[in-house]
């Protein structure tokens, strides 16, 4: 057993093997398709809200397409700003976007699925729909995240992204941020240049490495940085893209493989310091008392024999 904090975050994970060993840590999941006709597919798009953006192959049939989400949590109506009363109340309305992005027509692909090339121009989608989003007035900043699984959160099987354009930037970009400019220079780049030699090193390729952190608070919990220092994907050009694809599909592969369901979110901000990645969390074990109690985590598989599963050792 072993106490460890993040690289540069004020957060504990305590790393326990034995936890592993209690009878049923892990909990099955159960997949369930949708039971009538999935509007996501080609031929129900009058189904969805008005299509946003697409990308269409050389027939002009649409590859990727984005549009509003029909179940919105904000709405761009309103007022945007954030004020306080009464020392204690700090509200504003729900205002923001919420996006779609349905990665592909085909109903029986999921993400890992998707060829390099397929991948790459998904991530250019996520590029675009930030740069335009970001343009919003009152608009604090873009979350692009995927939920796979039910028990990531997924109520849609046909393999999608969502958007939630802010008013706000997220507390952990701004801990991050914050952290990040106690140093002299990137900590991230320090962080990638050790991780590349470490146990926890698991894919690499010319641009981007990516690793099972150290304080890792999910099972096989895995993020990927570009080695050269960068704030956002929307400065990445297409070369960078297809990179980030290529490691981004092998670690996909190997959660398929695995069969579990996994969050995974962009973590970028508009500020040079930043350094971009992004965290692919899979959900394998339920958090309980403890971590909601304490804001710390207990992970029962350590980054080291985690990052030996995605080596394929």
């Amino acid at each position: 057993m072993e106490l460890r904090k993040d690289y540069i975050l004020d957060r504990y994970v305590i790393v326990s093997e034995a936890r592993g060993k209690r009878p049923h840590e892990i909990k099955e999941i159960e997949v369930k398709e949708e039971p009538v006709a999935c509007f996501f597919c080609p031929g129900d798009e009058s189904m969805t809200p008005p299509e946003i953006a697409r990308v269409s192959d050389e027939k002009g049939n649409w590859k990727i397409r984005v549009f509003q989400n029909k179940f919105a949590t904000v709405v761009p109506q309103g007022v945007s700003e954030i004020r306080t009363d009464n020392r204690f109340f700090t509200f504003s309305d729900a205002f923001g976007k919420h996006e779609i992005i349905v990665e592909t027509p085909d109903h029986s692909k999921h993400t890992a699925d998707l060829s390099v090339d397929e991948l790459k121009e998904v991530l250019q989608v996520y590029s675009d729909r930030i740069t335009e989003l970001s343009k919003i007035n009152g608009i604090k900043h873009v979350n692009v995240f995927k939920n796979h699984g039910g028990e990531a959160g997924t109520s849609i099987v046909h393999s999608h992204t969502q958007i939630i354009a802010n008013n706000f930037v997220p507390s952990t970009v701004r801990e991050e941020l914050d952290a990040i400019k106690k140093f002299q220079s990137c900590p991230y780049c320090d962080i990638i240049n050790i991780e590349k030699g470490s146990y926890r090193r698991c894919f690499e390729n010319e641009l981007f490495v990516a690793f099972t952190p150290y304080a890792s608070r999910f099972h096989y919990e895995i993020w990927i940085f570009p080695k050269h220092h960068i704030n956002s994907i929307t400065r990445m050009d297409n070369n960078m893209l297809w990179h980030m694809a290529e490691i981004l599909k092998k670690v996909l592969v190997k959660l398929k493989e695995m069969n579990v369901p996994y969050n995974f979110f962009l973590h970028y901000h508009n500020d040079p310091a930043y350094h971009f990645h992004i965290e692919i969390c899979p959900r394998q074990a339920i958090w309980a008392g403890y971590e909601l109690g304490t804001d710390a985590c207990i992970n029962s598989v350590t980054p080291e024999e985690a990052a030996k599963f995605y080596r394929g050792e």
